[in-house]
């Protein structure tokens, strides 16, 4: 057993310390003989909203939620404890009043987590915008390839526009920037469920130029098994990073988001298409736009607890693949 968790049937999962998945404490493990393989942390942070502020209380609306996760993935039939060391990282330095400030103190805060050169990085948002920072955090790490990463993005929104209201850091853009710094290959990013209306036509133009591969929910519905299958196969043994959107799924199932956008996946759909993506190698993730004043009966939250669990266990799976 590499993370030692609470016995559920001896010690309540509505009692003791509320930790992602009630995962320990990073500061609390003992990394000189196992070092960690994930840190998940959370970053309270919404100043890069372009609508409805709220998700800088997400990762504790999440981590509340995510005390009735448990460990073993039938569908990929691994207990992602026995495989993984996994930690709860705390929560990163935010600065209300500045974007790029938090943005640059968020990446020094996740490169500083477990060994630099083993422990994978999932950042719990807050908005969109932090993605720039663990995207950049995790390209450093990994050695700053200088193809740069590939990406596996769930989204209803491009987040490749250039500015709004002239910030350039906010959450439409994380994406683009991340483009121009070389963190990530466009030609290898795959955008998955993509949807209008639109605020103009030529909002595509900057992915469909850079090469992003744009799945629709619309063509993931008609087509989507072949088209992830072939991004897959093209990206085959890449260090890909997963950055999952909660607002591509549809706010009947995911209330709790700033900016909602209807005709989404559905709950099942959602996880059944992360599943998917088994075989992947997966090296930095993130979960973002839980706004939870908007979460009914905490609905929203409830289901990024459990897509922070299927994105680490689609490593634990490929991990006892190739043990």
């Amino acid at each position: 057993m590499r993370t030692r968790l609470p016995d559920a049937r001896t010690t309540p999962r509505f009692a003791g310390p509320c930790t992602f998945c009630r995962f320990p404490l990073i500061q609390t493990v003992d990394q000189s003989s196992l070092p960690v393989d994930w840190a998940i942390y959370g970053v309270p942070f919404d100043g890069g909203v372009s609508y409805r502020p709220g998700t800088r209380f997400g990762p504790r609306s999440i981590r509340e939620a995510s005390q009735y996760v448990k460990p073993y993935s039938i569908e990929h039939d691994v207990d992602i404890c026995e495989v993984l060391s996994l930690t709860d990282g705390g929560d990163a330095p935010v600065h209300p009043y500045g974007i790029k400030q938090t943005l640059d103190a968020v990446a020094a805060f996740a490169t500083s987590l477990g060994d630099p050169t083993h422990t994978r990085l999932m950042a719990v948002g807050g908005d969109h915008s932090i993605a720039y920072a663990n995207i950049r955090a995790t390209w450093q790490r990994r050695g700053s390839p200088r193809s740069g990463l590939a990406v596996i993005h769930f989204d209803s929104h491009l987040d490749t526009v250039d500015t709004v209201w002239g910030e350039r850091w906010g959450h439409a853009s994380p994406f683009r920037r991340a483009i121009e710094d070389g963190l990530v290959d466009p030609g290898a990013m795959l955008s998955i469920g993509i949807k209008g209306p639109l605020n103009r036509r030529d909002d595509l133009d900057y992915a469909r130029s850079k090469g992003i591969t744009l799945l629709t929910y619309d063509q993931w519905r008609s087509e989507g098994h072949a088209v992830i299958g072939e991004f897959l196969r093209r990206v085959q043994g890449r260090e890909t990073y997963i950055t999952f959107d909660i607002d591509c799924v549809d706010p009947a199932y995911a209330p709790g988001t700033g900016t909602p956008s209807i005709g989404g996946f559905t709950s099942a759909e959602a996880l059944a298409t992360i599943r998917s993506l088994r075989g992947v190698n997966i090296v930095g993730a993130d979960v973002v736009e839980v706004l939870p004043d908007r979460d009914v009966a905490g609905i929203t939250s409830l289901l990024a607890s459990h897509v922070i669990f299927e994105l680490i266990a689609l490593d634990a799976a490929r991990r006892k693949k190739n043990a």
